[in-house]
């Protein structure tokens, strides 16, 4: 059994079989994700950095987002390298890494990412098995393939190590974090994730990403943006917050209700 038959997000992303869109949550309730899991999502991020996860809610909004027949990946928060192997221990299909400035910082999210020869995961999928259905000997000859290690480039010593980066065997891509990009290369004078400059980084990552085989993801703050970014070649985008996509539906209902009943 090769690994695009067991899982085919892997083998997708990898192969830029279309540009996807996840959802993005960081508020902590497995059947929120669930919920949004049910939507045309290709797969959802779960936000352990600047959202609220911990790793029992993290576990289970894994399996609700199985359930729903999707793909789960995590962020982990900066430099929790010990969390990136139990969320894929827990059955997330891949994990990005917030600050990546390096390929020592890279290599380091390799070995926990990745079982022998590549990286020094530790065994004890359990979850995993159990969402993948594999035996232990399937799981762990088809680990590597079935997971992705994310980088985040979101600093200029990321940009200017991007090759680099890419060049570490096991990461698998990177993920483009434009508003932490936007401060960094403005030296902290302002938040500006749709800057010209900044789509001049990001197409620059995305060709890098093209020269080096691996795949490109970004965030994008609505689904207009994250538009603009599938047309740049990036191969997953996200198109908005929860937060932002909760209060932009309730502001809809409110504002359609009161033009109803005001006549309007």
């Amino acid at each position: 059994m090769s690994a695009a038959e067991i899982d085919g997000f892997a083998d997708r992303i990898r192969k830029h079989q279309g540009g996807m869109i996840s959802g993005w949550v960081g508020i902590p309730d497995a059947m929120l994700v669930n919920h949004l899991a049910q939507e045309a999502f290709d797969a959802v991020v779960l936000d352990m950095q600047h959202g609220m996860w911990d790793m029992q809610s993290a576990a289970n909004a894994v399996a609700q987002t199985r359930l729903a027949g999707k793909p789960a990946i995590a962020r982990i928060p900066v430099g929790d390298f010990a969390s990136a192997s139990r969320l894929l221990d827990a059955g997330a299909s891949g994990v990005i890494a917030p600050m990546i400035n390096s390929a020592e910082d890279a290599r380091a999210l390799v070995r926990t990412t990745k079982y022998p020869p590549l990286g020094e995961r530790s065994w004890g999928p359990s979850l995993a098995l159990n969402h993948s259905g594999l035996s232990a000997d399937a799981y762990l000859k088809n680990a590597n393939e079935l997971t992705v290690a994310i980088a985040m480039v979101e600093t200029r010593a990321a940009l200017d190590a991007i090759d680099g980066i890419l060049g570490v065997t096991g990461i698998d891509g990177i993920f483009v974090g434009p508003a932490d990009l936007s401060i960094a290369l403005s030296n902290g004078d302002q938040v500006a994730p749709n800057a010209a400059e900044i789509d001049s980084a990001m197409q620059h990552a995305v060709s890098r990403c093209r020269a080096h085989g691996k795949f490109a993801c970004a965030y994008a703050g609505d689904g207009e943006r994250a538009g603009e970014l599938l047309k740049f070649g990036f191969d997953l985008v996200i198109a908005g917050a929860e937060t932002v996509q909760l209060r932009a539906g309730a502001r809809r209902s409110i504002n359609a209700a009161r033009r109803i009943a005001s006549g309007g």
